[in-house]
Parts: structure tokens; C-alpha cells; sequence
């Protein structure tokens, strides 16, 4: 079945930088856009980013863009997401999921950014 796996979360100061991964497997991984989703203490979950099949077309949400990058590694089945400058309000569990309302994600990994 498909399976979702995050790494790679944690906690930095703002400013700081984190880089997320996600192993998948159960389906095929090149055939499929790959998305970030987010879920903010309180609040729904929040598309961030997504990535064409082939990795050629990714798209960000208006509050992360020029911060974050999404890639994708079609041979290793494995989706990433660098973070970098981050601030206060991004502090969330982030998900990698097959679909942007995140219908089908992993289990999450925690960021937290806190000075």
C-alpha cells in the first residue's frame, strides 16, 4: 500500500534552515505530482508546495515562496523540501502527501521555529 515516510524536521531559531524528506513507495512515485502540506497548531492544513511528475514544474505558496525549494528524486522515489530563512509562523507538522488537500500523506515530521 502507499506509504509516506518525513524526515528531517525539527527545531531552529528564526532565520534558520531545515531540509524535509520523504521516502515513498506502495505506488509510482514518477507518475505523480508530490505536494507539501502543513498543519499550523489550530488551523487546517495549508498547501505549501507541489512538483510536477518529472520535477520540471513546482509551484509555492505566496508565504513561502523565494524561502523554500522542493525537489524530487525519481530513481530514489524520494521528495524533499529545503527551508531556508524560516520564520516563527512556520512552525507546523509538515506533511509530503499525493494530493494537495493532503487526502493521502505520511505521518508528519514537527518544525519548530522559536527564538
Amino acid at each position: 500500500q502507499v506509504q509516506l515516510v518525513e524526515s528531517g524536521g525539527g527545531s531552529v531559531q528564526p532565520g534558520g534552515s531545515l531540509r524535509l524528506s520523504c521516502a515513498a513507495s506502495g505506488f509510482d512515485f514518477s507518475l505523480y505530482t508530490m505536494y507539501w502540506v502543513r498543519q499550523i497548531p489550530g488551523k487546517g492544513l495549508e498547501w505549501v508546495s507541489r512538483i510536477s511528475n518529472g520535477g520540471r514544474t513546482k509551484t509555492y505558496a505566496e508565504s513561502v515562496k523565494g524561502r523554500f525549494t522542493i525537489s524530487r528524486d525519481n530513481a530514489e522515489n524520494t521528495l524533499s523540501l529545503q527551508m531556508n530563512s524560516l520564520k516563527l509562523e512556520d512552525t507546523a507538522v509538515y506533511y509530503c502527501a499525493k494530493d494537495q488537500f493532503g487526502t493521502v500523506r505520511g505521518q508528519g515530521t514537527q518544525v519548530t521555529v522559536s527564538s
